[in-house]
């Protein structure tokens, strides 16, 4: 221990640092150590103040042993990943900024050198076709350490990832900063993150276009037997155009269109824009435009039972007075459907106008809080409490629209994970059946309330819990998020209902506790039912209307793990 510093010459082979950074901070770290080996940095955990911008805060990565040397990325409060950096050379820079909002900014940033040779582990790689299996080094031995393993996983066209984690235990820690599981909705490892995982679980992902990349990354310490999982593809139907589609996720909107395609229009791929000019596409054998679904002149409008978010790809102008081509336009158009279980696109065309429409959907999970702050989510699985005690929990939308509220509707409490005949309501079509229950009224990506622990009697001692969440526009004032409390014989019930499931519980009494004789290991029964609080549980929900199920299942966890309290800034060095 010592005190907190803002930046470090680092020189060891390996470090972790916990780093505790408030406002107006400005801080370098250079990591440099004569050898023939080149460095992984890996940015596990970030936290910046809420609503920062990349320009006014962020992590910057640098090639070399100073801040002046090629920048090799940056991380921000908009990162959509667990950011893995490798320098060319023994060196490596990086800076952390912060800006002037009193707030405390929290990371873990660890490092390791490791040989150009062997930069290539004995894992990861192409898998291709429409199912297959893999598993981590050693599985079911324990994997080595410092793994960086990535997959890349390819379905044929015209279709969906299914993929399952049939058996999955990796060292558990808050936030899952040490060894972690992280899969991504995409072709790479810089955006479009679906969850991160660690501990013991057995979650499942689905990606929204044919392919998907899944990463495993270890530390030094602490290595179990890893994971087997296993994937398949889903049919995607309607018509296809090759090489050409709109991917809509969450955060943000893939455009692909293939050059025979846009020569079909009469259009030089070099000579696109976008409602927002400034926005341009990246031009390979494809040309690509990927942005935030509320950038590049994006427009949102409210249609019935979903949202759209529309743009218009047309051609720059040249400044001619005079053309003989058609005025094509390209509409692509992003709908966040409510009562579809497939993320589908299809094309439909005329002369003038092209239209290239995706189904999308949001990104949802639920989590408990130890206060009413909303600031701190309880980790520990299971959640062990006192009989009363008042439980906090917040549902949390994960979107780059800021014009979103969350809306807790109906949220029902049973003994069962399969929520049999017996079941207790605390909340029904936004009205509290229980007297402990309070709300809290509707927020921009958060739905909260609270509730005094019970159990059931003459049952299981878990509680599960399965909630029913709306999504709404906020600038529409007549919605189903501002109308609260709504009797049965009031409520028009949508017939566009889509449902999932996701697991981020259980709840137990702590007298329960001692009966789990503070075991190192999980039952069997419980194992397979257990998930790992690390988790991104992500759902998906649609707009207006839509009801999606955010299900706390249950388990046992009693797995007494290394707890690494850290102060402000603190080394983790290795054993």
């Amino acid at each position: 221990p010592g005190a907190p510093r803002c930046g470090a010459s680092l020189h060891d082979p390996n470090e972790a640092l916990r780093i505790e950074l408030n406002a107006n901070a400005r801080c370098t770290w250079q990591i440099q150590r004569n050898a023939n080996q080149t460095i992984r940095l890996i940015v596990s955990y970030f936290k910046f103040a809420p609503s920062s911008s990349c320009e006014t805060e962020s992590i910057k990565v640098f090639d070399g042993p100073s801040t002046n040397s090629p920048l090799l990325g940056q991380v921000c409060n908009s990162t959509d990943a667990v950011p893995v950096l490798e320098s060319s050379s023994d060196s490596l820079t990086f800076a952390i900024t912060t800006n002037s909002v009193d707030f405390t900014r929290n990371f873990f940033v660890s490092y390791y050198f490791f040989s150009p040779e062997s930069k290539t582990e004995d894992c990861g790689g192409q898998l291709t076709g429409p199912n297959g299996t893999f598993s981590s080094p050693n599985y079911p031995a324990p994997y080595p350490a410092f793994t960086y393993c990535v997959w890349h996983i390819q379905t044929p066209k015209n279709s969906k990832i299914s993929l399952q984690f049939q058996d999955f235990f990796l060292e558990l820690d808050r936030n899952c900063q040490l060894d972690f599981t992280a899969v991504y909705d995409g072709p790479t490892t810089t955006t479009g993150l679906l969850g991160k995982v660690c501990g013991r679980a057995q979650p499942t992902f689905e990606s929204s276009s044919n392919v998907m990349t899944v990463v495993l990354a270890t530390d030094y310490s602490s290595s179990y037997r890893g994971f087997s999982a296993q994937y398949s593809s889903v049919p995607l139907p309607g018509p296809v155009e090759p090489d050409t589609f709109l991917t809509c996720s969450s955060d943000s909107m893939q455009i692909v269109l293939s050059k025979p395609y846009l020569a079909s229009l009469g259009y030089n791929e070099a000579h696109l824009q976008l409602n927002d000019p400034s926005c341009k596409p990246v031009i390979t054998d494809l040309v690509t435009f990927s942005f935030p679904l509320t950038s590049c002149g994006t427009i949102k409008k409210e249609e019935g039972q979903s949202i759209t978010y529309t743009n218009t790809i047309s051609l720059l102008s040249t400044g001619n007075v005079i053309t003989r081509q058609k005025n094509t336009e390209i509409i692509v158009k992003c709908k966040m459907e409510n009562n579809s279980t497939f993320e589908v696109f299809y094309l439909t065309r005329d002369n003038v106008i092209q239209n290239i429409t995706a189904m999308g959907r949001y990104n949802v999970s639920m989590s408990f809080y130890d206060s009413d702050s909303f600031s701190e989510p309880i980790h520990q699985s299971p959640y062990y409490v006192d009989l009363n005690q008042t439980l906090f929990a917040q549902v949390s939308l994960h979107s780059s629209d800021p014009n979103l509220l969350v809306f807790v509707d109906t949220c029902t409490a049973s003994p069962q994970p399969h929520f049999g005949s017996l079941t207790y309501d605390l909340i029904k079509s936004g009205c509290n059946k229980d007297d402990t229950v309070v709300t809290y009224p509707p927020l921009e990506h958060h739905g909260r309330f609270k509730f005094n622990a019970f159990r059931f009697l003459r049952s299981s001692p878990s509680v599960y819990l399965q909630c029913d969440i709306v999504i709404c526009d906020s600038n529409n004032s007549n919605s189903r998020c501002t109308q609260g409390c709504i009797s049965r014989h009031k409520r028009a019930i949508s017939p566009h209902t889509w449902k999932t499931n996701t697991v981020v519980g259980p709840i137990r009494l702590k007298r329960d506790l001692s009966s789990a004789h503070h075991s190192e290991s999980l039952t069997k029964a419980d194992a397979e039912a257990t998930p790992n609080l690390q988790q991104y549980n992500f759902c998906t929900v649609a707009f207006v209307g839509l009801i999606s199920n955010i299900l706390i299942v249950a388990g046992v966890i009693l797995k007494h793990h290394k707890h690494r309290a850290g102060y402000s800034y603190q080394k983790i060095q290795s054993s």
